[in-house]
């Protein structure tokens, strides 16, 4: 089944060229079996592909399937080839089937879009370019994959384009992500010069052959490949654009948060972590950075209105966690709360938009309210995701593989208290700002009359979904509770473990005990402010003080002031000041050297057939005369 490979990014690939040429002029039902059948048909391939690696893996953990070569310029002769190990195995699975079940809920969802084969075209072009990131044996042919997915979101977030709003968010997250992606280019520059390959195995065994721990080229390298995954990851200080990307599409945000785009980052520095490892600054920098953006994000996430941005900043506080865990050497956490968060976050977007669909394209939390007995689907979706994503204990995906990481942040010889302490805020954050969303849009009075009820379409992913963010933890079980880490041995061959520290003040049980008790404040504290007593909350927001910093956190900590005020102003200031210049005053001297002459030349044009006579012979003659004269 290996042999296969090659048609996980090919079919969507094959489906995007027929959408894009023929879609348009076919019927709605024959664009739907295209768009979602051929993902289905990725996801059977990569169920198929999953099922021959666990029961009989290839030699040495590893499969490459070798197509062509692409580049043969002296030594540097990149190929267009693939490579399975458990990671690139994982992350293929969880990606292909999550994109499915968005496709088959877009089926329906945009059924009404006058742009409907134009979405699902760009859907699968999104996922045939972060497969082909994924399985990339390369780093050439990886940041094709890279590009690729950066090209897909700007035309899926400004799909509705006859929005100018629409346009700028798309904008916004191309120009944002590009200054990581000029960072992650200038990186393969630098690995490539120094040791001479951008094959990725290759790659990592030169460099620990030769660079030294330490190495201020390993720092160098690391820290630009690690500025491409804070872009595409949308980690702190590159995260401004993910929110505004909401003005996509649902599906499409779904799509982006839950299984390609955010996560390209995560992967990225698990694919590379021998080089990340050979560089601790940069590492610790990981971990730094998603410690900050975790409580960044949360704080943000308390204040928001929009039903979509608290979901949007809850993905950059959740990839936040991710980078926590890479950061501490703890490569398998991550990887595990990857694939639990996929279940838990498309679940949410996508009961999201079945709110939005049902209340006139409604997006305001505090214009909702009641829709629990009206919505059941949506609000066992959100009470099962959001569970899923503030770590309800023992029953939820993401208890297990959030306290993973936290555990390991304390445990790990990387680790520290300072960036535990963090994390278990981030627990009490992630609870507060997820009740809070569902106290006020599924409890208290009803404003609104729900005008639209979903199909089969949408409600079977959702119960999927539902499954998946409440069993799909159950595959790597701590000690305490009966010692099942199948998961963590499944990428054993693909990723160390991570080095734990000798005589740690607490134990593993002790901290997902203290992790639960953050949980239950969260959730305490939501219930109180959003459900019991809102003029509590009403009265802490209208004072000085909390007008103050809901206004900051709002504003997602002044970021885009910030950078309007360092870049984009100063760029429109030179842009004005420049605009006069010696250099176009050359440029329009041309052009009014043009003008004159064309008016010399329209004079000739009177509409006198004399004069037109005359000198078509005075031409003539002066032709012959030429002629004869040389």
């Amino acid at each position: 089944m290996f042999e296969l490979l090659f048609l996980v990014p090919i079919i969507p690939f094959a489906s995007f060229i027929w959408l894009a040429t023929v879609g348009s002029r076919t019927s709605r039902n024959a664009v739907a079996a295209v768009g979602v059948g051929s993902i289905a048909a990725c996801t059977a391939i990569s169920l198929l592909i999953t099922a021959s690696y666990l029961a009989a893996p290839p030699a040495g953990g590893a499969y490459i399937q070798v197509l062509w070569r692409w580049i043969a310029v002296d030594s540097f002769m990149p190929q267009i080839s693939f490579y399975l190990d458990t990671l690139s195995l994982i992350m293929m699975l969880v990606v292909s089937f999550v994109s499915f079940i968005i496709h088959l809920y877009s089926a329906e969802f945009m059924l009404e879009d006058e742009g409907y084969s134009r979405f699902f075209a760009y859907m699968n072009l999104f996922v045939a370019s972060m497969m082909t990131l994924l399985l990339a044996n390369n780093l050439l042919f990886l940041y094709l994959g890279w590009e690729g997915v950066g090209l897909c979101s700007y035309l899926l977030i400004g799909f509705w384009y006859q929005d100018n709003a629409n346009g700028t968010a798309a904008q916004k997250a191309f120009i944002v992500t590009r200054v990581g992606d000029t960072a992650f280019a200038i990186g393969l520059f630098l690995l490539f010069s120094h040791l001479g390959t951008l094959d990725i195995q290759e790659l990592m065994h030169r460099a620990a052959q030769q660079w030294p721990i330490g190495s201020s080229l390993a720092v160098v390298a690391s820290a630009l490949l690690l500025g491409g995954a804070v872009g595409k990851s949308a980690q702190l200080p590159l995260q401004t654009w993910l929110p505004d990307a909401m003005a996509g599409p649902t599906p499409t945000s779904a799509l982006i948060h839950a299984a390609t785009m955010v996560t390209a980052g995560v992967y990225l520095i698990a694919r590379t972590h021998v080089l990340f490892s050979l560089a601790p600054p940069t590492q610790l920098a990981v971990a730094v950075v998603g410690a900050a953006t975790l409580l960044l994000a949360g704080c943000s996430a308390v204040v928001q209105s929009d039903i979509k941005r608290v979901l949007a900043y809850s993905t950059i506080s959740q990839i936040g966690y991710m980078f926590l865990a890479l950061g501490v050497g703890a490569w398998s956490a991550a990887i595990f709360h990857f694939m639990t968060h996929a279940f838990f976050k498309a679940l949410l977007f996508l009961v999201a938009g079945m709110v939005i669909q049902a209340l006139h394209e409604e997006h305001d939390i505090f214009r909702m309210g009641g829709l629990r007995k009206d919505l059941p689907y949506a609000f066992w979706g959100f009470v099962i995701g959001g569970s899923a994503l503030a770590g309800l204990p023992l029953i939820t995906a993401g208890f297990y593989s959030k306290d993973l990481i936290l555990w390991q942040t304390w445990s790990s010889s990387q680790g520290s208290p300072v960036l535990w302490i963090a994390g278990m805020v981030g627990v009490l954050l992630t609870s507060l700002y997820i009740y809070r969303l569902i106290f006020l849009v599924f409890y208290g009075e009803k404003q609104m009359e729900v005008s639209h009820r979903p199909g089969w379409r949408i409600k079977l992913p959702i119960v999927v979904l539902c499954v998946l963010a409440i069993v799909g933890g159950f595959v790597n079980i701590p000690k305490a509770l009966g010692n099942v880490p199948a998961f963590t041995n499944l990428l054993h061959s693909a990723l160390p473990q991570a080095a734990e520290r000798q005589g740690t003040a607490i134990t593993e049980t002790l901290s997902e005990g203290i992790a639960a008790i953050s949980f239950a404040l969260g959730l305490a504290l939501a219930y109180l402010l959003f459900l019991k007593k809102q003029s509590l909350a009403e009265s802490m927001a209208s004072a000085a003080l909390g007008r103050a910093i809901h206004r900051f956190w709002f504003a997602d900590w002044g970021m885009d002031w910030l950078y309007d005020h360092l870049f984009v102003r100063p760029v429109l200031w030179f842009a004005n000041v420049d605009r006069n210049d010696f250099i176009d005053s050359f440029y329009i001297g041309l052009a009014r050297l043009n003008e004159l002459t064309w008016r010399a030349l329209r004079t000739t044009e009177n509409g006198r057939i004399g004069w037109y006579a005359a000198g078509i012979t005075a031409g003539t003659v002066v032709f012959l005369a030429i002629v004869l004269w040389t």
